[in-house]
């Protein structure tokens, strides 16, 4: 029977509106990060310090922590399709102010209005996803929205990066812009009204009424910590290539291309494993991390180790994220569309502090491989949270079942 139900699931076909949600989630994720390529443009544009033209990478993820659950409260009661719409609208138009912006404030606005249409975009096409397929196959169809993340870091950024450098960095943001409306056209086309997973989704108060389970908040501290510890190490992969390492700055970007391709390999993994066994990918993706950190913190120095543990690093992190994502949705039950927003808010909590936790071991005098360590640290912190959430769901099953053993008694 398990033979038959492992090639039932080869066979499933995932909707043709996920791959599109994806695409919008590539162009969402492109301008997320792209800005880090473009620092010294942007700065050099508006008369300020590289350091001050930083924070807008950092307003972006605060944003999103802010925005992604206010954004979804606010338009709850709309259709989700309509939601998703006014999501890219809205970015599609904090793009242009970008690009148009005369000044830094302006486009430190820009960025914000961005971020919280992303953040909010993030959260209903989760819930859209997660209502298109079989709960069985609902973390791979979760991976291939994230994978648009991945793309996006893989393919997005270098290229709005290059395009920036020639043209200006404001040909980034009017492409983006764009390509925005682009997938706007598709998403409308590929969610036409009246599908089920377009439908009003449940009031505000059924979707606050999820977060008064404790297992839920431990499930987004988790990915909390779990993406402080990446985030932290990710950071400043680049000086430990280069300051302890010893290698040429030419070879940052093979590093960090190295990383891509681990993470699309990551997705693949954690989409097809997760479903089926999600708390051994959890566990073992959570430790795969704390050894691989470990090794950059104690073998960071030889150039081959160091490109070996990028490449691997983007398999175990990716793999991690898949369960840890579907397990919000699991938990939020028939009211997901506020934890999942919850869920996108997590991540970039982690986001924010990670680079921060680096930065002061840096700061501190520990060395380049210090966030390394540190990571390592908070990565075993978010294998210990699995456990104990785990723990936690075999209470409640064993709560469940006392009353139908006592009426059979």
């Amino acid at each position: 029977m398990s033979s038959i139900e492992t090639e039932r699931s080869k066979k499933v076909r995932i909707p043709r509106a996920v791959y599109v949600l994806g695409a919008a989630i590539f162009v969402l994720g492109t301008t997320e990060f792209v800005i880090a390529g473009l620092l010294p443009e942007v700065a050099a544009d508006f008369a300020v310090s590289i350091p001050k033209a930083g924070l807008l990478i950092s307003a972006f993820a605060i944003a999103m922590v802010v925005g992604a659950p206010l954004l979804t409260v606010l338009t709850l009661s709309w259709p989700r399709r309509a939601t998703l719409l006014g999501a890219l609208g809205l970015f599609a138009v904090g793009q242009v102010v970008g690009a148009l912006a005369g000044d830094y404030a302006t486009l430190m606005v820009a960025r914000i209005v961005t971020a919280s249409a992303t953040g909010g975009f993030w959260a209903v096409a989760g819930v859209v996803v997660v209502g298109m397929v079989d709960p069985a196959h609902r973390a791979r169809a979760l991976s291939l929205l994230m994978g648009g993340l991945t793309v996006a870091n893989v393919l997005g950024v270098p290229l709005g990066t290059l395009v920036g450098q020639q043209l200006g960095w404001r040909a980034t943001f009017w492409i983006i812009g764009a390509a925005a409306v682009v997938a706007a056209v598709a998403v409308r086309a590929v969610l036409p009204p009246g599908r089920r997973d377009t439908t009003t989704p449940v009031s505000v108060r059924a979707e606050l009424r999820t977060f008064d389970n404790g297992r839920l908040w431990l499930s987004l501290a988790t990915i909390a910590v779990f993406e402080s510890a990446v985030m932290g190490t990710f950071s400043y992969l680049a000086p430990v290539i280069t300051d302890v390492a010893g290698m040429e700055a030419r070879m940052v970007p093979v590093a960090l291309t190295l990383y891509g391709v681990g993470s699309l390999l990551g997705i693949q993994i954690g989409g097809r494993l997760s479903d089926r066994h999600p708390w051994a990918t959890t566990y073992t993706a959570l430790g795969a991390i704390v050894v691989v950190l470990g090794v950059i913190t104690v073998a960071g120095s030889v150039p081959a180790v160091l490109l070996a543990a990028s490449l691997l690093l983007g398999v175990v992190v990716f793999s991690a994220a898949t369960p840890l994502n579907a397990r919000v949705f699991m938990l939020a039950g028939p009211a997901p569309t506020l934890a999942g927003a919850a869920g996108t808010s997590a991540f970039n909590v982690g986001n924010t502090l990670g680079p921060w936790l680096g930065g002061l071991v840096i700061t501190a005098g520990w060395g380049f491989r210090a966030p390394a360590f540190v990571g390592a640290l908070l990565a075993a912190a978010a294998l210990v949270l699995g456990l104990v959430s785990r723990a936690l769901d075999a209470r409640v099953v064993a709560a469940e079942r006392k009353p139908l053993v006592s009426c059979r008694e």
